[in-house]
């Protein structure tokens, strides 16, 4: 593949200069764990490489225990460019950081909800409250994350952006007759905000295929098995077998209790899968007009939500419809053109 040209710029008197070098400092990825922030910023650089000099520099060590991160927020500061962007989860090395070259991503603040006491406090300070007033700018990825953010720390709301995530263009079109008679229903995640231990009940004398990605606890076998949940479960998925679990299924579940953006419902959105989602956090935003949206605190509520989408055909295209549309609010080039805005509205104030 030949690499993309670097164009070079002009100021206001004509002179031609080379792009800003954007420097990226990202965390040090886990193994066998989803790389959501690796995937965002991957595209991201190669979609702006003709217009910015990208760099990566991932950090040393996986960010636990102090004296780590102290060397990873140092090692931060020996790595910068005309324009630092940290990308989230090392977000206490912007305290070493130049703030006016300095834009930070918080994705949203979920973490703080299964905190309690010193704990909390320490993570409000270190990860939020005093990153945020060390940066220049902050961007988060919905009006949801933000708000709830902002609960968080002390600067002014329009310090903080919002930049939806874009959707991967593997996610494709890619249509299906629906199975009503036994539908395919894909659930993405099993942390405890994904609410599996709701659907699972809430799926009780509906006929289908629950097909699980994620890990699943003892707990959750012995549920699926005590409701009569035939089930396939999958861990450690590459991406293009993400997308082939989306082409499969027949519908998606994704009745979250919180969630800072919900990248599965674009997603689905974008392979031509009808979604049933959560009425709470960013999800409404994020579907807007193109999910069948249900109260994930209520089992009964969220099997009538699957109910519907399963038995009236009408509502259920209306949705898949929409859903088409609605991803294109998502797409990879528009949302890369707006970190550029960003990137040069930064390197001019600075």
């Amino acid at each position: 593949m030949i690499a993309p040209q670097t164009k070079l710029t002009r100021d206001t008197h004509g002179v031609s200069h080379a792009p800003m070098t954007v420097s990226y400092l990202q965390r040090k990825p886990r193994p066998k764990q989803n790389y959501s922030l690796e995937f965002i910023f991957d595209d991201l650089r190669h979609r702006l490489s003709g217009d910015i000099r990208p760099t990566v520099h991932r950090a040393p060590f996986y960010s636990k225990g102090f004296v780590r991160r102290v060397l990873i927020a140092i090692s931060a500061a020996l790595h910068q460019g005309d324009l630092n962007h940290l990308t989230g989860d090392i977000n206490f090395a912007s305290l070493f950081l130049k703030r006016k070259k300095t834009l930070l991503t918080i994705l949203d603040a979920g973490v703080l909800r299964e905190k309690k006491g010193l704990r909390k406090s320490l993570l409000e300070w270190l990860w939020f409250r005093l990153p945020a007033k060390s940066a220049e700018v902050v961007t988060t990825i919905s009006e949801f994350a933000k708000h709830d953010i902002l609960k968080h720390v002390d600067i002014p709301a329009d310090k903080i952006r919002v930049i939806p995530v874009a959707v991967s263009p593997q996610f494709q079109l890619k249509q299906k007759p629906f199975n009503a008679r036994c539908p395919r229903i894909l659930q993405v995640g099993t942390k405890e905000n994904k609410n599996l231990a709701r659907l699972i009940p809430a799926l009780a004398d509906i006929p289908c295929r629950l097909q699980i990605i994620g890990p699943l606890t003892d707990e959750f076998k012995n549920k699926l098995t005590s409701f009569n949940i035939a089930y396939d479960n999958w861990t450690n998925l590459t991406l293009t077998e993400v997308v082939k679990r989306y082409e499969q299924c027949d519908l998606l579940a994704f009745c979250s209790t919180y969630e800072g953006f919900g990248m599965p419902i674009v997603e689905a959105n974008a392979v031509g899968r009808v979604v049933v989602t959560s009425n709470c956090a960013s999800m409404p935003e994020v579907a807007g007009n193109a999910a069948s949206l249900v109260n994930p605190h209520s089992i009964e509520s969220i099997r009538e939500g699957i109910r519907r989408v399963i038995k009236d055909a009408a509502y259920r295209q209306e949705l898949i419809d929409r859903g088409t549309l609605n991803a294109r609010r998502f797409d990879p080039t528009i949302i890369a053109q707006q970190y550029l805005s960003l990137y040069e509205e930064i390197a001019i104030g600075s």
